[in-house]
């Protein structure tokens, strides 16, 4: 049998009170109507229908082609949705499978068991439908399945319409069904308005009770059939969907230290032996390898962790660190930040639209922006790119093995050559060619501010002698007192 998709998508979600259609509310990295259709896809050949109203371009524009839509121009109610999907769906499935874009907690091995009832069911006799039920105190406003004394459902009573004993029903209709989709197609006409002038899909269950045809129950899974109609139904459903997430990464080989406590969205991918610890993030599309240590407290949006990385107490969007880079405590990358491998940022670091090469170790209280930094460069505490002048966002470059002292500015555009140094306190406003060092405010070389000066073809080696000498070179203020 062929199943055909369906998803209702159109109405306001008004007990939101937002702006935003009720479907499109983010949930551990997706909207409300994309974990929908993620318990469809793969369950038929048929390219799921989405009927759409309030809020249709947006739907659009997130779900693109991997569904077909049909508009609901007028609201008025689920019946009258389905009338909207009649001419694109007529004659192409057995059954028609429909749900809501509000329940995100359905798993796809549920549908499939309802349409296995249903095709079962169709061997012993004639079936206009399988739904799911659920029993339960908190009925979220579901319509009550009313039964006869035989135990035979004869209608869905909405809560609206319940009398006080049918109140006390609990089990309750979460509107997933699956229906033999020409028995639909052939009484959707039956339908009739309520005394608010909305048609009501669950009508349809009556229907088939009155004409004596097989209507089968499948009893859901609790954590599954949770609608959501406000903001408290969507931090429940948030907590359900973590720790499914949380779970799969565990049984996958990652440490989470404290699940309660770590938030990761559907979309993220952890390598094996990698360990996230409390108080982490990890938001949108992100790989994360293996053997990594992330957090605790830490943010990563958007971003690729190569193996062998450590971020502590840090936050990184839109960026991407290589195999052995560690970050943290308190370190930043903004988008566009590549750390290459076994690159080190310390404490208070920022990079933003960089590339640090491999083995660059930055000190820290620094910030780098709008830079290419060549290998093993050394970038010494307090260093700043000054990248902005008013107008232009201007580039810097570092050769490979330049050495940068605390307290360096960088006036871009500037490139320093390969094994240029820079002195403590230094303002950079000129290129700097390879070799050379340069010092003060601006930044000159000894050769040019000192005549006797030793020669900079070799800089001086690295000695606390040497570092005591180069201090005497630099200008000293006089003491005016």
């Amino acid at each position: 049998m062929t199943v055909a998709p369906l998803i209702l998508a159109a109405g306001y979600g008004t007990r939101m009170k937002s702006k935003l259609p009720k479907f499109l509310h983010p949930l551990a990295g997706r909207p409300l109507i994309a974990w929908s259709l993620q318990a469809l896809e793969g369950l038929s050949d048929i390219r799921p229908l989405v009927v759409v109203g309030y809020g249709k371009d947006q739907v659009q524009d997130i779900l693109g082609e991997r569904v077909d839509y049909v508009v609901q121009e007028e609201l008025l109610g689920t019946g009258h949705a389905l009338m909207q999907a009649k001419q694109a769906l007529y004659q192409r499935a057995d059954q028609l499978l429909l749900l809501y874009s509000d329940m995100p907690l359905l798993r796809q091995e549920t549908l499939t068991a309802l349409t296995q009832l249903y095709a079962a069911s169709e061997q012993h006799g004639p079936t206009a439908l399988s739904m799911l039920t659920v029993e339960r105190e908190d009925a979220q406003g579901f319509g009550r399945v009313v039964r006869n004394t035989e135990g035979t459902v004869q209608e869905i009573r909405e809560e609206i319409d319940c009398t006080p004993r049918q109140l006390a029903i609990r089990e309750l209709n979460p509107g997933v069904y699956c229906f033999n989709a020409q028995w639909l197609w052939d009484n959707l006409p039956l339908l009739t308005p309520s005394p608010n002038g909305e048609y009501y899909l669950t009508d349809m269950v009556g229907i088939a009770a009155a004409q004596g045809l097989r209507i089968e129950t499948l009893s859901a899974p609790f954590d599954e059939v949770y609608g959501i109609n406000n903001r408290i139904h969507l931090a429940v459903a948030a907590r359900v969907l973590r720790q499914r997430i949380n779970e799969a990464h565990m049984l996958a080989g990652v440490t989470i230290v404290d699940p309660a406590s770590t938030y990761i969205d559907a979309c993220v991918s952890i390598g094996q032996d990698s360990i996230i610890y409390p108080g982490t993030h990890l938001q949108g599309h992100i790989t994360i390898g293996a053997d990594c240590q992330i957090g605790p407290n830490s943010r990563i949006l958007d971003s690729v962790i190569g193996d062998n990385c450590k971020v502590e107490y840090s936050v990184i969007e839109n960026a991407r660190m290589e195999q052995g880079s560690t970050i943290g405590p308190f370190g930043h990358l903004r988008p566009g930040a590549h750390l290459g491998e076994n690159v080190h940022m310390g404490n208070f670091g920022e990079v933003k639209n960089s590339y640090l090469g491999p083995g660059v170790k930055m000190g820290h209280f620094s910030y780098i922006g709008d830079a290419t930094v060549g290998e093993n460069v050394n970038i010494g505490a307090g260093t700043i790119t000054c990248n902005f002048d008013g107008i232009t966002k201007n580039h810097t470059v570092l050769g490979d093995d330049v050495f940068l002292g605390s307290d360096t500015l960088l006036v871009a555009p500037i490139t320093l050559g390969p094994r240029a140094r820079t002195g403590a306190g230094s303002v950079v406003t000129r290129d700097v060619p390879e070799d050379m060092l340069v010092y003060g405010v601006p930044a000159r070389s000894p050769r040019a501010s000192e005549p006797n000066a030793p020669s900079t073809s070799t800089p001086p080696a690295r000695d606390a002698g040497n570092m005591v000498a180069l201090s005497t070179q630099c200008p000293v203020p006089r003491d005016t007192s």
